[in-house]
């Protein structure tokens, strides 16, 4: 009698939707997406608290060179206003447009001094087109260049600079406090600005009883090494959280736009830490698990990774994951490989922090 032959199943029907589609299922069955209102209110409490301590210290303190201990403490202070303004512009905490600006603004302007409508539109033209040389306005060549193209073509600062652009990054990092007043400020010329009469008032109101608060308590000298000490510091925190995330990870040029699952985890590298990175960092140390899903709880991130992890090795798409120190490392060698034509031929090869 002949065998009969084997019968093999027909092969399972592939699944709908694009790549994202199928990660984005996958999220929203574990519930990640849901909101957490107990967290934000916490978080949002402790924030306030330790920003209402703070000055209170300053105050107390008053004339004494021990309030440079309290600058120290507000840099902190700061960041963690910066990065809970960051979830809320996300749409993480509040469920209405409206709420999320007026807390955004009021953290933002009125809380740090940072223009928030002007950081926001900057900041939503960089997600959509993260480490794109003409479309994400974080690699724009202002005084650093990203790009050895951007070198080629470098004129005034970012020439001088880009020489060694590498060794001075953390140093030019003290400048950034200042810079994002700066730019908040300028932001008020611009027409197109949502509600810049009322960012300007609190603008204006922040810088007032900033600068009141530290010329009244303190001698003119010490008021002013406690801003420097302050904002310094407040810059070079802010720029430690988020250089880790893009630079030194491959830029896109022109039409070199992947689809959007793509675009986000090969641009984006994650931190690795545990839950006092996640603290310092904002949970932006999960930068893939971040640019997938922008309005995702900041505490889901971590719980989305390991599923976000699985669905990039199921497609055979990379996932970049590093230590802080590496992922710094990384950040200054694509700075210097960056300034590599501006430095010439004699000067190309020289060693950059963090290359061998």
């Amino acid at each position: 009698m002949n065998a009969l032959p084997t019968v093999c199943p027909p092969p399972a029907p592939a699944e709908p939707g694009s790549d994202f589609a199928r990660l984005s299922r996958k999220i929203q069955a574990a519930g990640l997406m849901s909101r957490r209102p107990g967290y934000y209110t916490s978080r949002i409490a402790a924030v306030t608290a330790s920003y209402v301590l703070a000055w209170t210290a300053f105050v107390l303190i008053a004339d004494s060179w021990w309030t440079l201990a309290v600058a120290v403490l507000l840099a902190f202070v700061f960041g963690q206003v910066a990065l809970l303004a960051h979830d809320v512009a996300h749409r993480q905490v509040f469920r209405l447009r409206r709420s999320s600006e007026r807390f955004g603004r009021i953290a933002g302007n009125l809380g740090i001094g940072m223009g928030y409508g002007w950081w926001q539109d900057k900041h939503t033209r960089h997600h959509a087109n993260p480490n794109h040389e003409e479309l994400d306005p974080d690699l724009n060549p202002d005084i650093l260049v990203w790009t050895q193209d951007q070198a080629r073509a470098a004129t005034g600062l970012p020439r001088l600079l880009g020489r060694r652009q590498a060794w001075l990054f953390f140093p030019l990092l003290t400048l950034e406090g200042f810079n994002l007043h700066v730019s908040g400020m300028r932001s008020l010329a611009d027409s197109s600005l949502r509600n810049r009469v009322g960012e300007g008032v609190l603008l204006v109101t922040h810088c007032a009883a900033y600068l009141g608060a530290l010329f009244l308590v303190l001698p003119p000298g010490k008021a002013v090494v406690f801003l420097l000490v302050h904002q310094c510091l407040f810059g070079v925190y802010l720029g430690s959280i988020f250089a880790p995330n893009h630079k030194g990870m491959p830029i896109l040029r022109g039409a070199d736009r992947p689809d959007f699952l793509r675009r986000q985890v090969l641009t984006s590298r994650d931190v690795r830490g545990g839950r006092f990175t996640d603290v310092v960092l904002g949970g932006l140390n999960y930068q893939i698990e971040h640019h997938l899903f922008p309005s995702m709880p900041s505490p889901h991130l971590r719980l989305a990774q390991p599923i976000v992890r699985g669905h990039c090795q199921e497609l055979g798409v990379s996932y970049q994951e590093t230590g802080l120190i590496a992922s710094y490392r990384m950040t200054l060698a694509s700075l210097h490989e960056a300034g590599a034509p501006i430095r010439g031929p004699r000067l190309e090869a020289a060693p950059g922090p963090g290359t061998s």
